[in-house]
């Protein structure tokens, strides 16, 4: 007779201060469960950079509506054809709420605020503003009672949430793309040490600062503070299992320790106190979105949340490039009026953007789960609120949908839809893989097609 008794799912390692959940091992299996009781919870994330991209050097050139991906993609998306097979690149989806529809200027506010929403916001700078519940919000909504965290909202550029950014439109429209009720927008993290702490640590011990100021001076981690409690957890795993959390430990490690360097550094360019500890925000995008997308990858492994949101910059983001020699804002560089030199940074920009999202889909191809990987048992969204950014074009968006969604998509084509389809088609139809039917999400007018190859 089997009698073993497994694992609870939600299974914490615990210390002072400390509670760290565990990926999904063999031992959550029950004796006697299948394949329907194990089955993969499906996630869904959506990646944004702001500004538009060069549409020529990202477009794939295939024929026919639906095309199978080539091995070789254009400049700019050409980091992704290591993942061709495991992603879909959409053409012809609209945003028509980022357009000024009698509004006049303002299309970067629009685009941002309209591009999960699908609303045309209202033109405001005041306290009233007012758009739609986006798409990550909507499923948050509806399964977030499963997980620790409803969803997680993180972003690599810092951004007000009051006042006038772009002619009349509210900083909030421009700084999240996540908007939890029509006036109340869920600005993103940006604090790689803050999104640590609220995986990882308890809800007093991350409020209280003379905690904290005390863990960072002795460097402590709070591996050492559950030791005990992983080896214990590990003399009752099988070598499968212990293998599996030692990779997953060491991962956590890695990523606190990077940001204990990060706070060191700047601690010397800034003298920290207790109620304002050293910045964990790298001065680098490279190692600042590697720590966010590492966060994201351990979060989802975790189970601690399925539905998250990554702002790699602001709309309208004056950000310079120096890494890659680009000294100029990224903004200003998009109004180039055919200037090639300034198309050539732009270029360079927006190629650099998807090298860190390559890195993230990487990681999720690399985290086993369940009986695949966490890119196939996701749904990442890839794009932008623009597709030409000199003229403010809300048409024939970039967008890239990586992962297999559980079994749901048929990710290797190009897909080409029909000028004006609404990007909300497209949400509509993640949703409904999600386990959250909708009926209508801003201007949907249904769900789009040839997500899966039937």
């Amino acid at each position: 007779m089997i009698s073993r008794k497994s694992l609870e799912r939600r299974t914490f390692l615990r210390g002072l201060g400390t509670a760290v959940a565990l990926p999904f091992l063999d031992a959550m299996v029950p004796a006697f469960a299948t394949a329907a009781t194990t089955k993969s919870p499906c996630r869904m994330a959506f990646v944004y950079v702001p500004n538009g991209i060069i549409m020529d050097a990202w477009t794939p050139v295939v024929e026919g509506q639906i095309a199978a991906l080539p091995a070789e993609l254009p400049r700019i998306s050409a980091p992704l054809a290591a993942f061709r097979q495991d992603m879909m690149m959409l053409g012809g989806l609209t945003c028509n709420g980022g357009r000024a529809l009698g509004d006049g200027p303002g299309d970067h506010g629009r685009a941002g605020a309209a591009y999960l929403t699908a609303t045309h916001p209202k033109k405001t700078a005041g306290k009233d503003i007012q758009t739609g519940v986006s798409v990550d919000q909507i499923a948050a909504q509806h399964i977030g009672s499963e997980t620790k965290f409803a969803s997680l909202e993180l972003g690599c550029e810092d951004g007000v949430q009051g006042g006038n950014c772009d002619n009349g439109y509210s900083c909030a429209y421009s700084n999240s793309i996540s908007w939890r009720s029509p006036s109340s927008p869920m600005p993103p993290e940006v604090r790689p040490r803050a999104v640590f702490n609220r995986l990882f640590g308890s809800d007093d011990f991350g409020q209280d600062p003379v905690r904290r100021a005390r863990q960072i001076k002795y460097q402590a981690s709070i591996l050492d503070i559950v030791l005990s409690d992983a080896q214990r957890l590990k003399n009752t795993l099988g070598a499968t299992d212990r293998a599996k959390l030692d990779e997953y430990l060491f991962a956590i490690r890695d990523i606190e320790s990077r940001i204990q360097k990060t706070e060191k550094q700047n601690a010397q360019l800034k003298i920290p106190t207790i109620l304002e500890p050293p910045s964990s925000v790298p001065d680098n995008l490279t190692e600042h979105s590697k720590l966010m997308f590492d966060l994201m990858t351990v979060a989802f492994q975790t189970n601690m949340t399925r539905v998250m949101t990554m702002l790699m910059a602001t709309e309208q983001s004056t950000r310079s490039y120096r890494e890659i020699g680009v000294a100029e804002g990224h903004h200003g560089l998009t109004h180039h009026q055919g200037d090639k030199d300034k198309i050539e940074k732009v270029t360079q920009i927006n190629r650099f953007h998807v090298e860190r999202f390559a890195y993230f889909l990487e990681k999720l191809k690399a985290t086993p789960d369940g009986d695949g990987t966490l890119l196939d048992h996701s749904m990442i969204v890839y794009g932008s609120g623009l597709s030409d950014g000199n003229r403010h074009l809300h048409e024939n968006l970039p967008t890239v949908l990586a992962g297999r969604g559980c079994g749901t998509l048929t990710p290797g084509r190009y897909v080409k839809y029909a000028a004006e389809t609404p990007m909300a088609n497209f949400f509509v139809a993640m949703l409904d893989r999600m386990g959250v039917p909708v009926d209508k999400l801003g201007d949907s007018t249904g769900e789009i097609g040839y997500l899966t190859d039937l």
